[in-house]
């Protein structure tokens, strides 16, 4: 019996779109791979491949490191503590959909 399952493709970018969505140098975009701030994956040949949503968190990261001044250490725990505060308020809303009401 073979399976019948398609491969899932995922939505991402290249290093050169994913820069140019984010509006910063591919440099600067590795630099942010390498300190841990963004996830890049890697395919066979060695290419870079980034998700559709890593240019709004280099966004976040720009403006936390620009217009407030927390260094790249900062922004990790900042980002961190988003992520988990996103995960709570997801939970929160889906256990108050589930609740029944009073009445």
């Amino acid at each position: 019996m073979t399976s019948q399952h398609l491969p899932v493709r995922v939505p991402r970018a290249d290093l050169a779109a994913t820069a140019v969505a984010a509006g910063i140098h591919p440099d600067t975009l590795l630099k942010f791979v390498e300190l841990g701030l963004v996830t890049a994956h890697v395919d066979t040949s060695g290419r870079l491949w980034f998700a559709r949503t890593v240019p709004a968190r280099v966004h976040t990261i720009v403006r936390l490191h620009s217009d407030l001044a927390v260094n790249y250490a900062g922004i990790a725990l900042v980002l961190d503590l988003l992520a988990r505060i996103e995960r709570l308020e997801r939970h929160r809303t889906i256990r108050l959909e589930g609740d029944s009401p009073w009445t």
